[in-house]
Order: structure tokens, then C-alpha cells, then sequence
């Protein structure tokens, strides 16, 4: 683990995992978790040659937590230090639920500096919640619903919000394993986070993507519904959607081997 000092007052907590990799894909985790959840990614992709770099979010994880600066555009500038830090050009940017969300703000905000692909998984964009026009999601008094158990009872909010995540049965002890990783976020994290959520909207962006775009989707997520993912198809260019039949929010677990299939053919090329 080493440590990027992004703000005079914030280091953003950074595992860099086969460094001599051929490929290099960099991937952010979504809300309230931290970076241990490609575990099962980082397992496997190291023996193909791959660097893999994975970073707690301010608020998450090992990373520090700041009173203030959970917009998107705080956390799009983060992951631009990281990359700046570790000077790598040339790879994937993957990013799940929330971090898909923040990872268009990178691709919007620094013009997809060093970025070649780009892969959202499940990703709560381009708004998490339903706004005119965009009838899909969450809706406004939702969130503020899961901002206030935060504020009360943030394991049990965070327990709950993970059942969310799947779509079939997992054992207890994933179930566990999901829960504890929400357990290691910060409530100043993950309350400023879920406003971020609540009210970043990123339709006027997805034009402006200007990289492959593969978007990795469960059929049956109950977080960020496959509407989502037919919208980024229609709006992002030269985007290509992959629909796992059977899988939730979670799908870089719950379809994990075709997962990890398609997410090596897609760097692939």
C-alpha cells in the first residue's frame, strides 16, 4: 500500500499490484465501499500481465477523511493525482457504481488524460436518481433516506444497502465479507457521498467520452437498473454494452468468471 498526497491534508490510500505489468488498468470502487472489492479481480488479472492499480476514495477505506470534498469533481481530481503520482499513461479506467459515475467526471473533467478504455461497472450514472426526463433510479427522498440512516445507523443502513447488491442467493459469509468493507468507511464519507449521488447529474457528459467504452451490467440490478446502462449505450460514442443475464449490482462477483472473461478480452484488444 503506498499513500498520494492529493490535497495538503488528504493522502488517498493506493495498492499498485505488479508494477511491470504489460497492461495497466486502474479501477475505483462504488458507495460505501472501498477498494478490497475487486479482490476477486486481483486475483487473477496480476498472472496475465496486468498491472492492476486499485484506490480507496477520500471518506473510504485506508484513505483519509476530509471534512469537505466529496463532489464528483473533488474525487475526478483524486484520481487524477493517483495517475499523475504513479505517471501512467495508456490504460484502462474501470470504475463500479458511484466510481463509474466519478469516472466520467474524469473523462469529462481532464479530457480522459491517459485514459485508452473506459469500463463502468454498473454504473450509478448518468444520474442516480430520477430527474424530468429521466424516469429511472432512486428517487430524491430515497437517498435522503439512506443519508439519514447514515446519520443513525450507519451499519444497519449499510448492511441492508448491501443485500442490494445480488440478485441470487450468496453465502453468509460474502454476505459478511460485503458488510465489514462497508464497515471501514467513514460516516463523513459516506453521507457526502450519498449527496453526491443524490445530486450530480452527468447527461450533458457522456457526449464528450472520447475512448471505447465497454459497460458491464446486471440484467437484474436493483441498485443501478439496466435502464442506466441503455442510456450510457445510446449517449456515450463508441460505447458497446455487455448485459450478464443472471446478475445484480454486484456483477464483477456474482458473474465472476464470465466477468473477468470479458473484461480480458475487452483490454485485449
Amino acid at each position: 500500500m503506498i499513500y498520494v498526497n492529493v490535497d495538503t491534508d488528504v493522502k488517498i490510500a493506493v495498492e499498485d499490484l505488479n508494477p511491470d505489468g504489460k497492461k495497466t488498468i486502474l479501477m475505483v470502487h462504488g458507495w460505501p465501499l472501498s477498494q478490497k472489492i475487486f479482490e476477486y479481480q486481483k486475483n487473477v488479472l496480476p498472472d496475465l500481465g496486468y498491472r492492476v492499480i486499485t484506490m480507496d476514495l477520500r471518506g473510504f477505506g485506508k484513505s483519509d477523511t476530509p471534512a469537505f470534498g466529496y463532489s464528483y469533481s473533488d474525487m475526478a481530481t483524486d484520481i487524477y493525482m493517483v495517475i499523475k503520482c504513479l505517471g501512467i499513461r495508456n490504460f484502462t479506467l474501470a470504475g463500479f457504481s458511484m466510481g463509474g459515475a466519478i469516472a466520467i467526471r474524469y473523462m469529462s473533467l481532464y479530457h480522459g488524460y491517459g485514459v485508452s478504455k473506459l469500463i463502468l461497472i454498473g454504473a450509478a450514472a448518468p444520474s442516480f436518481i430520477r430527474r424530468p426526463g429521466y424516469p429511472y433510479g432512486m428517487t430524491r427522498e430515497q437517498v435522503n433516506e439512506l443519508i439519514n440512516s447514515a446519520y443513525i445507523d450507519r451499519p444497519h443502513m449499510a448492511e441492508e444497502f448491501g443485500k442490494m447488491h445480488f440478485a441470487k442467493p450468496q453465502s453468509q459469509s460474502l454476505k459478511d465479507w460485503f458488510k465489514y468493507i462497508s464497515f471501514s468507511a467513514s460516516g463523513i464519507g459516506t453521507i457526502q457521498t450519498g449527496r453526491a449521488l443524490r445530486d450530480e447529474d452527468l447527461r450533458n457528459e457522456l457526449s464528450s467520452i472520447c475512448v471505447p467504452t465497454g459497460i458491464f451490467h446486471g440484467k437484474k440490478d436493483a441498485i443501478c437498473p439496466l435502464e442506466f446502462a441503455n442510456v450510457m449505450r445510446e449517449m456515450i460514442p463508441n460505447s458497446k454494452l455487455f448485459a450478464f443475464e443472471d446478475s445484480g449490482h454486484a456483477v464483477f462477483y456474482e458473474a465472476l468468471e464470465e466477468f473477468n472473461e470479458t473484461l480480458i478480452l475487452y483490454t485485449s484488444d
